[in-house]
């Protein structure tokens, strides 16, 4: 069974900085797409960000320049690095992984997930 459990959120005034993490467990094949995701109640969700195994990433544009996914190795954790963080990024932000081809879809972040955390909730205070 694949789990995938998020750390990291809180709350961070405007200008500030947090780090999410995304453990994977359960997950045995070496190649993979992940990615974070993030919601607001009443909105879609949105792609934020995703790497596949050879490393290469996509952002999304309001993102772009302020955070960096990153996964050092096969059984590493997920990363998130949000630095010069706005009210506009307050939102659940949610870890989710799929097959290494999924990220060959499209030229943006968002990929079909097969596997999704419970999310963790970022709040950006102005």
């Amino acid at each position: 069974q694949v789990q995938l459990v998020e750390s990291g959120g809180g709350s961070v005034q405007a200008g500030g900085s947090l780090r999410l993490s995304c453990v994977v467990s359960g997950y045995t094949d070496s190649s993979y797409c992940m990615g974070w995701f993030r919601q607001v109640p009443g909105k879609e969700r949105e792609a934020v960000a995703r790497i596949n195994t050879f490393g290469w990433v996509n952002y999304a544009e309001s993102v772009r320049g302020r955070f960096t996914i990153s996964k050092d190795k096969d059984k590493s954790p997920l990363h998130l690095q949000m630095n010069s963080l706005k009210p506009e990024d307050t939102a659940m932000y949610y870890c989710a992984a799929a097959e290494h081809r999924s990220c060959a879809v499209g030229g943006g972040p968002s990929f079909a997930a097969n596997y999704w955390g419970q999310g963790t909730q970022v709040t950006v205070s102005s």
